[in-house]
């Protein structure tokens, strides 16, 4: 993860559809139909943003309130607050002024350099809502300049009228929720919240075995509030990427080591509810992968942007600017299974990069981690304002 290919003195060729090829200038190509100049800048890979939840309703700064009077993530939770209280303002949101919101907020992640995201549901917590957020989704998808994998998560809290029938709301998922989802086509993964006070190892077993059966593969939020078991039952399962991963022993790292399993790492997450960062550095050392994504969202972390979940990883998480990079880009692709066509500059992908204004080196990037770093952006070959 510490290696990071650059070329100096480069040249850089695109269609619409591809990177055609790239090498140093002594053998740049005469002619172009349009020519960016780069020079004293680097070009980079658009951001791969691999766990967002984009589609809301509103913010929830009265939590944030609450927290510096001393409330506890939880204790918001068990008050109504937290998952619930989105899920109460989604349900009485149109699809359309839904959309438009997402939409919106589409677009200024863009603008920070993301090129290929995943966009989660799980704050309908009904059928009818559920599938609202994911049809919003595929809106998006149809709309979008950037790939977009879309993930059901009914599984994200137990709602109100079914905390004294904890099975009935997963026989909902499973019974009701997923056949509809899967005969829409609307999601291609599925994804529990397995951690303490929301899904037990045991429930997020069921219903990952029940999202396989429609083709879903599996995601966990997984120990984001305790040593909970999410990371064993995620890689027994197979699933593409275990994500959150605040606590993380000795224990999860053996399990991930064996595995095929992504281990994905929040640090905005961290960051904005004052929880144990991952440990990154521990983690690497001991030979994993590991993939940075935002977790936007409008209770633990309203925040898009890339860059800052970069330079946390390095501040907090003493991960190298190159690791950071690497976890952020090709990584992430790995974890939305689209490293064919995007996560870096290599003949074939996609042409989504961006080019930086003048820095210094990589470095400068978390380095100044409060400065807007980009001066263009290029998507499917063209120039996005």
């Amino acid at each position: 993860m510490a290696h990071l290919p650059i070329v100096e003195n480069a040249w850089l060729l695109l269609d619409n559809e591809r990177i055609i090829d790239f090498g140093q200038m002594d053998n740049c190509p005469e002619r172009a139909d349009q020519i960016l100049d780069a020079t004293g800048r680097m070009v980079f890979p658009s951001w791969c943003d691999s766990h967002t939840h984009l589609v809301f309703a509103a913010s929830r700064e009265e939590e944030f309130v609450g927290r510096i009077k001393g409330l506890t993530y939880e204790e918001i939770a068990q008050n109504g607050g937290g998952i619930l209280n989105s899920a109460k303002k989604l349900r009485a949101m149109t699809e359309e002024d839904l959309f438009e919101r997402a939409w919106n907020r589409l677009q200024e992640v863009i603008g920070f350099g993301t090129g290929a995201i995943e966009i989660k549901s799980g704050y309908g917590l009904t059928t009818e809502s559920e599938l609202k957020m994911l049809r919003v989704i595929r809106q998006l998808k149809e709309k979008s300049p950037i790939p977009i994998k879309s993930t059901f998560l009914a599984a994200h809290a137990i709602p109100p009228e079914y905390k004294e029938n904890r099975e009935g709301y997963i026989q909902l998922i499973i019974k009701e929720m997923l056949p509809k989802v899967a005969a829409e086509g609307l999601a291609d993964y599925i994804d529990v919240f397995c951690d303490r006070g929301f899904f037990t190892p045991e429930e997020t077993d069921h219903l990952l075995k029940a999202g396989l059966k429609y083709g879903l593969k599996g995601k966990i939020h997984a120990n984001e509030l305790g040593l909970t078991g999410g990371v064993q039952v995620g890689v027994a399962n197979n699933a593409r990427s275990v994500d959150h991963l605040e606590h993380c022993s000795d224990i999860e790292i053996a399990c991930l080591l064996n595995s095929e399993t992504m281990p994905t790492l929040l640090p905005s997450c961290a960051f904005f509810l004052g929880l144990p960062y991952p440990p990154a550095r521990k983690m690497i050392d001991a030979g994993l992968p590991v993939t940075l994504a935002t977790d936007y969202n409008p209770g633990s972390t309203p925040c898009g942007k890339m860059p800052f979940a970069i330079a946390l990883a390095c501040i907090k998480m003493k991960m190298l600017p190159e690791e950071a990079i690497n976890a952020a880009t090709i990584n992430g692709a790995f974890a939305m299974e689209m490293s064919d066509t995007v996560g870096t500059i290599a003949i074939g992908k996609k042409p989504n990069v961006f080019i930086t204004k003048d820095i210094s080196s990589i470095a400068y990037i978390p380095y100044a981690f409060g400065s807007d770093h980009i001066s263009q952006i290029v998507l499917n070959g063209q120039i996005v304002q």
